[in-house]
């Protein structure tokens, strides 16, 4: 066979030839797989996206659900059947004496100022004791006067009527210490109940 009469096989490209012929080329991707990885981003995205969402929305809650519980203990009407802490005691100077019974008390706070209501019954030497402690005695108190303010007896339900034997006394201090509003019922001197409000300024 002569030169001429031999004839040239051009050659091809590695694309040209089939996707199944003897594994040349490259096969097109799976759609399943394709699916299935974007629904697997997808899913990552939404959870770290999500996750710390939910969290913020439920600490909202939480925040909003704690003010509303301090809001209504706050707003509160009434004494608690217990003695005050030692720090609240100290803090409103209230020396209640040892042989106290029947102790009640209640604490509020404002901007303007703290005030703790306090009412016990004692002896005639607790009640001596009581108002040494505070910083005055038995002769500051005036025979027939009631030192609690009105608002202060609305807050407790407190009664300051007829028909008792009260005697009340305030004794002042200066800023930041509190200021006492006290009142005792003498119907039995020998067993006094002392209502006293203590006030303290921010």
């Amino acid at each position: 066979m002569t030169a001429a009469e031999h004839r040239a096989v051009p050659r091809q490209s590695p694309s040209s030839g089939s996707s199944g012929s003897g594994g040349e080329g490259t096969p097109p991707p799976d759609r399943r797989r394709v699916i299935r990885r974007r629904l697997i981003t997808l899913t990552i995205i939404v959870l770290l996206i999500g996750i710390p969402a939910g969290y913020l929305v439920i600490s909202a809650g939480q925040s909003r659900r704690s003010g509303k519980d301090k809001e209504a203990e706050a707003a509160a009407q009434g004494l608690r059947e217990s003695w005050p802490s030692g720090m609240q005691r100290r803090i409103f100077e209230l020396p209640i004496p040892g042989n106290a019974i029947g102790v009640q008390y209640y604490e509020t706070n404002n901007w303007k100022a703290s005030r703790m209501y306090v009412k016990f019954r004692t002896t005639s030497a607790g009640l001596d004791r009581f108002l040494s402690g505070v910083g005055t005695g038995r002769a500051a108190l005036e025979t027939g006067k009631v030192t609690i303010a009105e608002r202060d007896v609305k807050i407790t339900g407190w009664y300051f009527g007829p028909g008792v034997d009260w005697a009340g006394t305030v004794h002042k201090n200066k800023d930041p210490r509190p200021t006492q509003d006290i009142t005792v019922n003498m119907t039995d001197p020998a067993a006094p109940v002392v209502y006293v409000v203590s006030a303290a300024t921010p």
